[in-house]
């Protein structure tokens, strides 16, 4: 990870760690950077960037400053206003981009935000183009040859200009529908959008397909996306699932590149499961190719208990849905991702889809015929333990002798049992302790025991 951006962005706390000014430099950058590379390869044109974002209050301020810095380098910007992650990365690989920008902080809080940014395949930006936007942020930029103390501003005719582009999101909706392979007429289906980017494209997905849609969480303020909604407060849509009698609910997160689900029992559906679903589906069919699912170091290892009864085969990547992808590109995979629900179908789409993946749950549902429960009735799930710890210094706290030595001993104990992982968060200055074992209270004390341990030797904050 770089000094600025991490595995899923440059994310922080609005107008804190994340400013107005940090936007507007990499706007600058960027505009300067794809129409210079478009002037090596012959062409005169400007650089044709692609924008989105989330319902957060501060979308705006960094969406006009991007606006604002790109111009002034001389690129167009094309504004798809509020939209959802995926839906960017659809529009720059299919509409000849030269990047594409999300302003989300995905499922963080209202007052983070972030910025990611999306190379014109549809792919995360290339770590290369990264590392000379920091240097370029701490004055130190060397590209093409030279070094740049600043960058030129464009001129006269060479001053860029913004486009309403809602057409494009429209055109992703339109992609979405086409990818229904079955009616979902007679479904009564649950979306929870987390007053997030989805609130304005999921219920169309789902009506167009022929389901009877229930939606909450579709009422964004700018301040309550992901509070007590979404993905990470699924039993909201848990308990309206139940309530209303509904044969399945879908969960996504402020910028919709994840989904969990609720089966018509209440059952939390996760991405472990939605793997399991999908990726014995796909088995079956002859359609796994490599018998391969891309999966993280977090995913259960019920999960692979099962997929080793079903003899598909399994790669664990770091956690982080950019190296999933990295994976199943390189090994030719088809499916891959994280116990959080970013799946992602590298047929169809280059990054985790929410959407997407509640449609392809869905067909799964009215190719077998079964309820969501049935389908994942063979997976048994182990007790697992998360907690995560405001550090000061995320290396330094996982490398203190006595942290390391308080989880060797965890280790030990759990044996072949069960498994314990401390790792640091890529988005947030937390240390994550996991532990997995045969039941809940062993996970909760063997958790605690690492927890205290950071804490009493004063990495917490």
């Amino acid at each position: 990870m770089g000094k600025y951006f991490g595995t899923d962005g440059f994310r922080g706390e609005a107008n804190l760690t994340l400013t107005a000014d940090h936007a507007f430099k990499v706007g600058r950058f960027l505009g300067w950077y794809f129409t210079q590379l478009k002037r090596r390869s012959g062409s005169d044109g400007p650089a044709r960037i692609v924008i989105g974002k989330d319902t957060r209050r501060s979308s705006y301020m960094f969406e006009y400053t991007l606006v604002g810095g790109l111009v002034a380098s001389g690129a167009d910007a094309y504004l798809l206003h509020v939209t959802t992650t995926p839906s960017v990365a659809y529009v720059a690989r299919t509409e000849d981009f030269d990047c594409g920008i999300m302003i989300s902080a995905s499922h963080n809080p209202y007052y983070d935000n972030g910025i990611k940014l999306i190379n014109s395949f549809g792919e995360k930006m290339d770590e290369s183009v990264i590392h000379l936007i920091e240097a370029y942020l701490d004055g130190e930029l060397v590209a093409f040859g030279r070094e740049w103390q600043e960058l030129p501003l464009a001129q006269r005719d060479q001053i860029g200009r913004t486009v309403d582009h809602v057409s494009g999101r429209n055109r992703y909706i339109g992609h979405l529908i086409g990818m229904g392979q079955y009616s979902f007429k007679g479904k009564r289906v649950a979306l929870d959008c987390a007053n997030g980017s989805s609130w304005n494209i999921a219920k169309s997905v789902f009506d167009a397909l022929g389901a009877k849609t229930y939606v909450i969480n579709a009422e964004p303020d700018g301040y309550n996306i992901n509070t007590d909604a979404g993905s990470t407060h699924i039993e909201g849509l848990r308990d309206y699932v139940l309530k209303h009698n509904l044969d399945v609910g879908f969960a996504y997160d402020g910028d919709a590149d994840r989904c969990l689900c609720v089966d018509e029992k209440g059952n939390i559906v996760s991405g472990d499961h939605i793997l399991y679903i999908y990726g014995r589906y796909m088995k079956e069919r002859g359609k796994l190719l490599m018998n391969t699912v891309v999966t993280t170091v977090m995913s259960n290892f019920g999960l692979y208990k099962a997929f080793d009864e079903l003899g598909i085969d399994y790669a664990k990547t770091a956690v982080g849905d950019k190296y999933v992808y990295e994976y199943m590109m390189q090994h030719g995979c088809r499916i891959g991702g994280e116990q959080s629900g970013h799946i992602i179908f590298s047929k169809y789409a280059s990054t985790g889809d929410g959407i997407l993946t509640s449609l392809k749950i869905m067909e799964v549902m009215m190719a077998k015929k079964k309820p969501l429960s049935e389908l994942h009735a063979d997976l048994t799930i182990y007790p697992q333990v998360l907690k995560n710890v405001r550090v000061a210094d995320k290396r330094l706290a996982q490398d203190d002798p006595d942290v390391q030595a308080a989880v060797s001993e965890v280790a030990a104990k759990l044996g072949d049992s069960g498994r314990i992982l401390v790792r640091e968060s890529g988005t947030e200055p937390l240390v994550r302790v996991m532990v997995e074992a045969e039941t809940e209270e062993a996970c909760q004390e063997y958790v605690d025991f690492v927890v205290d341990t950071i804490k009493r030797k004063g990495h917490a904050v």
